[in-house]
């Protein structure tokens, strides 16, 4: 059996084109046509190298996730002060989501408009949702390691805490795709991380 004919451009690259489009326009809201004119391919090739939309989307997902998301939980993980952590987490998602370079917004949260409507395959909407629980799991698992580190309280409840700053941070990507202001965006983060608990849990002396 012949090979098939070699590819004749670039995959990486063309995952990268249609990532934008679907960062923009969502899953319903990326024509095939709009794909394949930003990937500079034709149709053939695109089920060819990728399948179909639904797949293309997929893999463009997880392009975001190695890229993007990945870059904000280094952020959080790396720093060794848990409330700094957090907050250097917020603001590395601040930058991204109000590069200049890049489409308005958060994937995800963009994404996430397409669910529970007519046309979204359920495996593109699980995967966003997986995703948008991605984040606050993470932000969970680094409170867990504040509270054994001893710099967050025991009795506090790490996981309404995450779900908190979870949800900061998809607020913060609406605004962000609304046009509103990175200053904005990072007066909201000063204003979000007051929710942070004041003592840690080294008990109170006299």
């Amino acid at each position: 059996m012949s090979r098939g004919r070699p590819l004749s451009f670039d995959p990486d690259e063309a995952l990268d084109r249609a990532l934008a489009v679907f960062w923009r326009e969502g899953f319903q809201g990326a024509a095939l046509s709009t794909l394949t004119e930003a990937m500079g391919i034709n149709k053939p090739s695109l089920y060819a190298a990728f399948g179909d939309k639904a797949s293309l989307y997929l893999k463009a997902l997880q392009r975001y996730a190695q890229q993007e998301s990945a870059r904000h939980v280094e952020v959080l993980e790396r720093e060794p002060d848990g409330r700094k952590a957090v907050e250097a987490f917020l603001r590395s998602a601040v930058r991204s989501l109000t590069d200049p370079t890049k489409p308005a917004g958060c994937f995800v949260v963009n994404g996430t408009a397409d669910c529970d409507l007519a046309g979204t395959p359920p495996e593109v909407q699980a995967a966003l949702r997986e995703a948008l629980r991605g984040g606050e799991l993470a932000l969970r698992q680094r409170l867990q390691r504040a509270q054994a580190e001893r710099q967050l309280s025991a009795d506090v409840d790490a996981a309404a805490l995450a779900a908190y700053f979870g949800t900061v941070m998809s607020g913060l990507g609406v605004q962000a795709k609304a046009g509103v202001s990175r200053a904005k965006l990072e007066a909201v983060v000063r204003a979000a991380m007051q929710a942070w608990p004041d003592r840690s849990c080294t008990p109170h002396r006299g």
